[in-house]
């Protein structure tokens, strides 16, 4: 339940997957941002005879400016839907988007088309970062190396299902919930995390196209006995469409240090045992650096993994000048 002083809110669950379609462009300004646009019109793609799939929409990422992206949607009830089916669906996304890049790139410019905002922002962006055009844009995005993403929307998401969609691909799924509440007088209330909201917040001093470095707080024990001698850190938590961007992993040691102190090139990332985290592989043992203390601004240390860039970590003089 919800509540202030004029109402209380009590959570109705959606009925049918086009209530949960509804709520998602009700909210999809907030949800996504100013630089990603989300697509919901319905149209198959795959090859003829082979698989074939029909996408709830596709959104298109524009915060990176050196590597937009395009995710295809797909928009499930927790309560009708087995994880088996949720994981098969998302697998023959990938197939048909492999195997009808051309038919993916035409719906795509076709919908756009017919919003003339959306592809004012996406000529915008063509003519800021040097694409000839709409067209070479989303043919730039499509037709790149691992350019499959996939992003499911639903309204609750259980350990089960994390663990089975980090465990089963190995292109990026993001996963986002989105709950509906309703007061005794009919008005509604969403409930939602913005979409990548954790990198968001990150990229305010740092371009997201520069990001490449993770930061963990560690408290004394855990920094000795994982981060300095079996050289990796587990159990965390990452945003799948992140792990390529990951190059190294800094650690701030929380109090009565409140300082990153230490920094690692990153081997590799795996999951972590059979759960929905992650354990991050050093190449060599971890760099002393000079200490970054707190700045001003005690409320940015870290709490949870934060994204920053190797380059300004070893420049910065505070954590303010981090994040």
């Amino acid at each position: 339940m919800l509540w202030n002083k004029e109402e209380k809110y009590i959570e109705v669950p959606y009925m049918k997957e086009a209530e949960l379609e509804e709520a998602v462009n009700e909210v999809k300004d907030a949800l996504f941002g100013p630089s990603r646009i989300y697509l919901d019109d319905k149209k198959k793609i795959g090859q003829k005879g082979s698989t074939n799939n029909l996408p709830d929409g596709y959104l298109i990422d524009l915060t990176n400016k050196q590597d937009p992206k395009i995710f295809v949607v797909e928009n499930d009830l927790a309560s009708h839907q087995h994880l088996k089916h949720i994981a098969v669906q998302i697998l023959e996304f990938s197939l048909s988007f492999e195997t009808s890049k051309v038919k993916v790139k035409n719906i795509i410019k076709e919908m756009l088309q017919k919003r003339p905002a959306e592809w004012k922002k996406c000529e915008a962006f063509a003519k800021k970062y040097g694409y000839e055009n709409v067209d070479y844009l989303l043919e730039s995005i499509i037709h790149k190396k691992d350019s499959f993403n996939a992003l499911l929307i639903i309204d609750e998401l259980g350990e089960e299902l994390e663990t089975v969609l980090i465990s089963r691909f190995k292109f990026p799924v993001e996963v986002t919930t989105l709950k509906r509440f309703k007061s005794a007088s009919g008005k509604l209330l969403y409930e939602f995390e913005p979409f990548l909201n954790e990198v968001t917040e990150d990229t305010e001093k740092v371009d997201i196209s520069d990001i490449d470095t993770i930061v963990i707080p560690a408290r004394e024990d855990g920094f000795k006995e994982v981060f300095i001698d079996q050289n990796c850190w587990y159990a965390i938590r990452l945003n799948s469409s992140m792990i390529p961007k990951i190059k190294y992993i800094a650690a701030y040691q929380v109090a009565p240090i409140s300082a990153i102190t230490h920094i690692a090139e990153v081997k590799s990332i795996e999951q972590w045992k059979d759960s929905n985290k992650y354990i991050l592989h050093f190449t060599e043992p971890a760099e002393s650096i000079k200490k970054i203390p707190l700045g001003a601004s005690k409320g940015k240390a870290p709490q949870s993994p934060r994204y920053s860039s190797r380059d300004r970590i070893l420049k910065a003089k505070s954590i303010d000048n981090v994040f």
